[in-house]
């Protein structure tokens, strides 16, 4: 026996390696792909859906927009097209969650800085407050890096109109002015082509946060799939 083993030791290896590849080739197989659901406004809690938007069941995009980030630069859907973003929205001045939404987003940034595929973008909702000058003193103090995490403000109607009827990041007011003060937590997923691709993620969580990181990672792999086959 002895003698069978030192004269086929390399056969048996190759044996063995040949073995191995093929559970390997069969796992692989048998393992499901993660993938994101493409999501529609009727995905979402109706709470958080716009009238306008509760009958949409196919085809929801992010509606096209024009506002100004932190160095004075003008932001269109342009600038995001082939890219997976991050949307939220924030104040400058706001003392609750706002810090620790900003804190958080900035995991999403590091994960990411070497990754032009993905992007960040930060809507004011108090446009008014935050000019170019405030938003750039914020993204400073902040760490935010510029080619890759976008701090804008504009007009108003634009950006509540984007948060309720695009992103679905916040509930209708049941009562007074349309466009008075949102304040939401949820982080939102896009892919590039301006899909929604994850319902929201709360912004203060870390475990949501680290969800949110973990289907970027699933997205990218999904676009390297689809980039092999074609």
């Amino acid at each position: 026996m002895k003698d069978f083993l030192v004269k086929n030791k390399w056969r048996i290896v190759f044996l063995f390696m040949l073995c191995s590849l093929i559970l390997a080739a069969f796992q692989y197989a048998l393992t499901p792909v993660k993938t994101l659901p493409v999501l529609q406004p009727d995905d979402f809690d109706p709470t958080l859906v716009d009238d306008s938007k509760l009958f949409v069941k196919k085809y929801h995009t992010i509606a096209p927009f024009e506002l100004v980030n932190q160095n004075g630069d003008t932001i269109t859907e342009k600038d995001y097209e082939g890219k997976i973003y991050v949307a939220d929205f924030f104040f400058t001045t706001c003392p609750t969650i706002c810090p620790v939404m900003t804190k958080n987003m900035k995991l999403v940034q590091d994960e990411f800085k070497n990754n032009k595929d993905v992007m960040i973008l930060s809507h004011s909702v108090t446009p008014e407050r935050d000019s170019i000058p405030v938003l750039k003193e914020y993204a400073l103090k902040k760490g935010v890096i510029d080619e890759k995490w976008n701090l804008v403000t504009g007009d108003r109607k634009q950006i509540y109109d984007l948060a309720r009827k695009s992103y679905m990041a916040v509930k209708q007011p049941k009562y007074g002015d349309e466009y008075a003060m949102v304040h939401t937590e949820n982080f939102l997923l896009i892919d590039k082509q301006g899909r929604l691709r994850g319902r929201s993620y709360d912004g203060t969580s870390i475990e949501d946060v680290k969800l949110l990181i973990e289907d970027i990672h699933i997205l990218l792999n999904e676009y390297e799939r689809k980039n092999e086959v074609d």
